[in-house]
């Protein structure tokens, strides 16, 4: 028996013949055009998917020098051991990606251990990725500044600083800083330690208000009480295990992020001090494996799902062309054992 001839390859007009719009209309419906009516949108797109039209992504992509892909950029040149595995970026990336799979794009992953000048520049020239969300600020402020002015498709999650140029999404880190504080001295406890590396601007605006509650309960934060840590939980481990060594006299921690916090209650417990009984300790991030641990740790929650959707929301507005604004979450306090 002969073999059956081969089923015609469909093309774009014979889909412009068949739904009877021009040629235009059916490559803006296939590129999800919205000035492509849904109606009319939708009966294209049924057309070519009965008679197994695929797009050539790879060729469009050549003719209107798009990727459909957004680049998520951590720059790290604060905290070069800072793994993709920590529990804050894991939820962060997370929730981000998904927001941009819904719209259609992809997501490419770059991380920058001790970034030189111009790095930012250079990696948005490569032209692999259409827009970018940049991932903390760590100590790359003013990089980030000298791209605004001539990159807008670009969000930074990170605190709002006075002199920026970029459009930035955070939570209210300052305010996050007091009510960890005001919740630690609420429980009556007198020497409060701060553990955090404070040269990265989100947790020097939560030093900043952890310091303010403190002075207004007529306390003083001397030096000796901020306590420079790394957000790696060895790193965290050590610095608690040596405070203890140390003899130091401490009734509460308030940590920088849960990490650092969870890492300290593991140092406490293993040198046989109670938590919360000796020691109150109060994280930041609400991360999902804070309620599960033991004790559950207190927290101040950032909303990273909103964060997110916001941060997406933003991204694709300034990729059309219009300038947004920064936008600040609420911080909120979350007791739970720990403190």
């Amino acid at each position: 028996m002969a073999d059956a001839p081969a089923p015609t390859k469909i093309k774009m007009t014979d889909i412009a013949r068949l739904a009877e719009v021009s040629l235009a209309t059916v490559s803006r419906a296939l590129a999800d055009s919205p000035l492509v009516p849904d109606v009319q949108k939708q009966r294209i797109l049924a057309i070519a998917e009965a008679h197994g039209y695929a797009v050539n992504q790879a060729a469009r992509n050549l003719r209107t020098q798009s990727t459909r892909t957004v680049g998520l950029v951590l720059p790290l040149g604060h905290e070069t051991g800072q793994q993709m595995t920590d529990p804050f970026l894991l939820e962060l990336v997370g929730f981000l990606s998904e927001e941009v799979f819904r719209r259609g794009y992809d997501v490419l992953v770059s991380k920058n251990l001790s970034p030189q000048t111009g790095w930012l520049r250079t990696l948005v020239q490569s032209r692999r990725f259409d827009a970018m969300l940049v991932l903390g600020q760590s100590d790359q402020h003013e990089e980030i500044n000298a791209l605004a002015s001539l990159y807008n498709p670009m969000v930074v999650w990170g605190q709002r600083l006075p002199d920026q140029g970029y459009c930035s999404v955070g939570v209210d880190n300052e305010d996050g800083g007091r009510l960890a504080a005001e919740h630690l001295l609420g429980k009556g406890r007198k020497t409060l330690l701060f553990l955090g590396p404070t040269q990265v601007p989100e947790v020097a605006s939560r030093l900043k208000g952890f310091r303010a509650a403190l002075t207004h309960a007529g306390l003083k934060l001397t030096p000796s009480q901020i306590v420079e840590t790394h957000f790696t939980p060895d790193s965290a481990y050590e610095t608690v295990k040596g405070l203890i060594a140390s003899r130091r006299r401490f009734d509460a921690i308030f940590a920088a992020s849960d990490v650092i916090a969870l890492a300290a209650i593991n140092a406490l417990t293993d040198a046989g001090r109670s938590v919360p009984g000796d020691v109150s300790v109060c994280g930041f991030d609400d991360v999902a494996m804070s309620k599960n641990t033991s004790p559950a740790l207190s927290t101040v929650k950032q909303d990273l799902r909103l964060g997110a959707q916001l941060m997406v929301d933003l991204l694709f507005r300034r990729l059309a062309g219009e300038r947004t604004s920064s936008a600040v979450l609420a911080a909120g306090l979350i007791e739970r054992a720990s403190s």
